[in-house]
């Protein structure tokens, strides 16, 4: 007898603790996933007084498994001599398949792979929203925000309408 397949849950966000705005301006957002943290004691109780920054953080590829590199954890100042190095490279949980994935559109199609979202889920730990993307070009850029300032405009148009 066949068992039914698992849907794909979808990802519940309780808390956020920090978030990338500008990766979605500077990259072309082509697939998401979520992706376990691996955080030390002092470093959590930092990100529960949502002190954080992953806006020039990238995630690499390195001996087999996947590394956030230049995030920002600052120090816990209660914890005296047991704290952590505020930019130290964390280990990300991603599963192979997924791994091999990345690496391969990391690898062939020269794509990068960011952190869109920092945030605490509805079970407590700590998960980041990876984002594999393309960079955009400059002209890229100018007509994404054409394409925003002729949302805003329409949407005012309508609301003085009626």
């Amino acid at each position: 007898m066949n068992k039914p397949k698992a849907a794909k849950r979808p990802i519940t966000v309780s808390k956020i603790i920090a978030e990338n705005r500008r990766a979605r301006f500077n990259f072309e957002i082509l697939d998401t996933l979520e992706a376990g943290i691996v955080l030390e004691g002092t470093e959590v109780k930092s990100l529960r007084i949502n002190q954080s920054n992953i806006a020039e953080s990238y995630a690499s590829l390195e001996n087999g498994e996947f590394w956030l590199i230049n995030s920002y954890i600052p120090e816990y100042l209660q914890a005296n001599r047991f704290n952590h190095a505020p930019r130290r490279h964390r280990k990300l949980l991603v599963s192979k398949r997924e791994m091999a994935r990345l690496g391969q559109s990391v690898d062939r199609e020269g794509m990068t792979v960011v952190p869109l979202k920092l945030y605490f889920n509805d079970k407590g730990k700590a998960k980041l929203e990876l984002a594999v993307a393309r960079g955009k070009k400059l002209h890229d850029k100018r007509e994404t925000e054409k394409q925003r300032d002729w949302n805003r405009e329409k949407s005012r148009l309508l609301r003085d309408r009626g």
